[in-house]
């Protein structure tokens, strides 16, 4: 099957524009305000030696958005142009936090150096701050990764809590919303869900992406138009992004070859074939390949939504790409049931047989597995990624991430369908989710889910370099207030319990991607309003 034509009379759809991102030299947009801070190359602060309140801040690019009629089918959002680095002497400067948690404990006073981006140094016992230092004051950590991510649900937050319903029910109403965005309008939205994921710390997220042609079906003039709409949208709120590019090819599973036929909702998500995804994602991870900000990965919706015989090309192209791999695996005891009867088999043993699982492959939830799926997943070092305030919201269930940790499969959290976005709170819920399960408590230490929720979530987006605070790391940090009503009182050195169990994404009062700081006392230094482009994002698609 290959893709559709613009049927005649149609007009083509095409964007045009920059994608800008961390690391991205470029000028100013037209209008900037006098005064309203001034620009600098990515990770070079100004004001070298001045008062670290005073500091001036700098965009992580510029916007761009051209005067347009409101009434062509043009979309102007964005260029596949991948981010630079800024060439230059790099950048030096030093961070001192007050207290930090170094991965097992918490230690007071440490001196970190930032070189072009990366630690390069981490002393500790520095009680004061050295001159021309950047305070932090509160408990640092390293950045927090939202290891799995749908931007466009954000949008339903609050419309789906009314009445009953089922996953199946909820799915009807998140169609409507995909229907309904266009590169410009999604961009607009990422931009505000990232921003508001960077006020809760989270320095990388990974975003799994199959809203990928118009609502026909028909290719945009650039194929790759909505992933790169994501990836500037990533680039304008500060964060780091992992575009997990997701095959989804059927609406279901049959006996018959390609699965069932996809319905009206599903048609934009569709290349037709796995090989026709393998092409447009080649050329994605092609344009990007040198971003400072953005990698790009791989993702099976499910077996529901990739025929078994397809399988095998997406894990290929992952492996030759050396790309995280991700999958939503046994979410719903339906999929189960409905791949036990045409294929014999769960889910998780289909994967494993067509070449799916793997140390670079995460399945995401986990649900509803057997013992022998548990077994699988372990024993090929794939990863599980928990959302459990969204499969809580959903009813999904409670997966035995105890288990599956235990038989080799490292955790990783995500926000999913954001019904919250709040790292912390999934940390906790799911020890908490794991109490109420088994009636016991300290199924994971307080380090532990902090370990899920920065170095291995980012491993699990690929950034392997990423969450730690030691030399050669990236420089993402996040820092939580411990003098708020939830904090106040608590004892520093069990910063760690404070963090998972007391502190919320409200508590993060500074975040820091690359050396530079995103989030500065609470309010974000690119997205002036967060509040407000999340309401009119939101409002436009809802007009």
């Amino acid at each position: 099957m290959t893709h559709a034509t613009a049927a005649p009379g149609r007009t083509r759809v095409t964007e045009t524009g920059q994608t800008t991102g961390p690391g991205v030299d470029t000028d100013p947009p037209a209008g900037t305000q006098p005064g309203a801070g001034t620009e600098h190359p990515a990770g070079i602060q100004s004001g070298a030696g001045t008062d670290p309140g005073t500091e001036s801040e700098h965009r992580a690019g510029t916007e761009h958005r051209p005067d347009t009629d409101p009434g062509a089918d043009t979309e102007h959002w964005p260029d596949t142009a991948p981010s630079r680095v800024v060439p230059g002497a790099p950048a030096e400067l030093v961070y001192w936090l007050e207290h930090a948690w170094l991965g097992t404990y918490v230690e007071p006073g440490v001196a970190v150096g930032v070189t072009d981006g990366r630690i390069t140094d981490v002393r500790t016992g520095v009680m004061t701050p050295p001159p021309g230092a950047t305070v932090l004051r509160g408990l640092t950590l390293p950045g927090l990764a939202n290891a799995h991510s749908h931007a466009f649900h954000r949008a339903l937050r609050g419309t789906v809590q009314v009445g009953s319903g089922t996953f199946w029910t909820w799915r009807e109403i998140m169609y409507a919303i995909a229907a309904k965005l266009t590169p410009d309008s999604y961009y607009a939205l990422a931009r505000a869900v990232y921003a508001e994921m960077a006020l809760a710390g989270i320095t990388a997220v990974g975003e799994f992406h199959y809203l990928h042609h118009t609502p026909d079906g028909t290719p945009y003039d650039r194929p790759n138009a909505m992933g790169e709409a994501l990836i500037a949208a990533a680039a304008e709120a500060g964060i780091r992004i992992t575009l997990l590019d997701t095959a989804y090819l059927s609406s279901g599973i049959t006996k018959r070859p390609g699965g069932a036929p996809l319905d009206d909702h599903q048609l934009r998500f569709s290349d037709g074939t796995a090989t026709a995804w393998a092409e447009r994602a080649s050329d994605l991870a092609s344009a990007h390949k040198d971003s400072a900000h953005a990698r790009i990965g791989a993702a099976i919706h499910s077996v529901r939504a990739v025929p078994a015989e397809q399988l095998s090309t997406v894990a290929d192209w992952a492996e030759a790409h050396r790309a995280p791999l991700h999958v939503h695996l046994s979410e719903q005891t339906a999929e189960n049931d409905a791949c036990l009867d045409v294929h014999g088999r769960t889910p998780t043993r289909l994967l494993a047989d067509h070449g799916v699982l793997g140390a670079r492959t995460t399945g995401v939830h986990n649900t509803h597995l057997t013992d022998e799926d548990i077994a699988l997943l372990g024993g090929a070092r794939t990863g599980t990624c928990m959302c459990p305030t969204t499969e809580r919201d959903l009813a999904d269930g409670i997966g035995p991430a105890a288990r599956l940790q235990r038989a080799g499969s490292p955790l990783s959290l995500g926000s999913d369908s954001h019904a919250v976005i709040d790292i912390l709170e999934e940390a906790r819920a799911m020890e908490l989710d794991e109490r109420l399960r088994t009636r016991t408590r300290g199924h994971w230490t307080a380090a532990a889910l902090l370990r899920a929720a920065t170095a291995d979530g980012h491993a699990a987006l690929g950034w392997h370099e990423a969450g730690r605070i030691e030399r050669g790391a990236l420089a993402d940090l996040t820092t939580i207030a411990l003098d708020s009503v939830r904090t106040a009182g608590t004892l520093t050195r069990l910063g760690a319990e404070t963090a998972v169990f007391a502190a919320s994404a409200a508590d993060v009062r500074h975040t820091v991607v690359g050396g530079r700081r995103i989030v500065r006392d609470g309010v974000h230094a690119l997205v002036p309003d967060v509040p407000k482009a999340l309401a009119d994002s939101i409002a436009a698609l809802r007009g």
